[in-house]
């Protein structure tokens, strides 16, 4: 059995079946990923969420997966909105959570020396940032983060490469925070995260942000619901879904949307998705 079905479980027996007080019909308790609240996203679309809904959303936790998670496996929260990945899956697979449903974006950027040996900034794409790197045999960092490994791996098949078609180095940062210390160091490249970038919650040294804006180089925000092992009330449930169903309508795509063109546009909705499927 997979460590991370031990761990879910484990956290489960120790959960309370009560749903902390939340017996109100028009009240939710969501937890959410730190970003969305970096960005400035969130408080946005909550009010949007609650004037279009009726309904009262309470934010009870903003902080990395490995907190939101428990706290929404115990019930201390209905929804979670958070990227999906490994930990989602394996509450939809458990029963924690209902099929989950995706409803934004963020973006994930090239990062390199403000010489920018390779040009990546006169690339239009990340495929073509792949194409110059070959050239140039300029180093890529990678990173140990999963969302840009993955990148990585979509922009070489996009762009008809192998790992070995590009000076691909270890990542030997101490902390996931220091990437960019060391891509200075090495005078090399990294795909990160936007935010964590343009917010300063990594140390860049003399580097800078050299290619951004392709909808290639996005990962997938999703909204999580209580499934039948979730101790949730019914109406908590319903409340969760409604909100769920909010964020991926219309009126919840175009809220998303005018938020980005209020500002920057952190999150981004679901129409720009098709770029994730060029298997040209």
């Amino acid at each position: 059995m997979h460590k991370l079905h031990y761990r879910l479980l484990s956290v489960c027996l120790f959960a309370s079946i009560s749903t902390h007080g939340l017996t109100a019909d028009t009240e939710l308790n969501v937890a959410i990923i730190g970003g969305l609240e970096m960005s400035g996203v969130w408080p946005l679309l909550e009010s949007r969420a609650e004037e279009a809904l009726g309904m009262q959303i309470t934010t009870r936790l903003t902080a990395p997966k490995e907190q939101v998670v428990p706290a929404f496996i115990r019930g201390e929260v209905n929804a979670l909105l958070i990227h999906g990945g490994d930990e989602t899956f394996a509450l939809e697979s458990l029963g924690y959570a209902e099929a989950l449903r995706t409803w934004g974006y963020n973006e994930f950027v090239f990062v390199g020396p403000a010489s920018d040996p390779a040009d990546l900034a006169g690339a239009v794409s990340g495929k073509e940032a792949m194409l110059k790197l070959q050239s140039s045999g300029a180093p890529l960092i990678s990173f140990r983060d999963i969302a840009s490994q993955q990148i990585i791996r979509r922009l070489l098949d996009s762009a008809g490469l192998f790992p070995r078609d590009i000076n691909l180095i270890p990542d030997t940062a101490g902390r996931p925070q220091q990437i960019l210390l060391q891509a200075e160091r090495d005078q090399a490249y990294v795909i990160v995260g936007h935010m964590p970038v343009a917010f300063n919650r990594m140390p860049s040294g003399d580097t800078k942000i050299v290619l951004s804006g392709d909808p290639a180089m996005r990962r997938a925000y999703v909204v999580v619901t209580p499934g039948m092992q979730h101790p949730a009330t019914a109406a908590a449930r319903n409340n969760a879904t409604r909100l769920a169903d909010f964020l991926v309508s219309e009126e919840g795509q175009d809220a998303i949307a005018a938020i980005g063109r209020a500002g920057t546009p952190w999150i981004f909705p679901r129409d720009a998705a098709g770029a994730l499927l060029n298997f040209e």
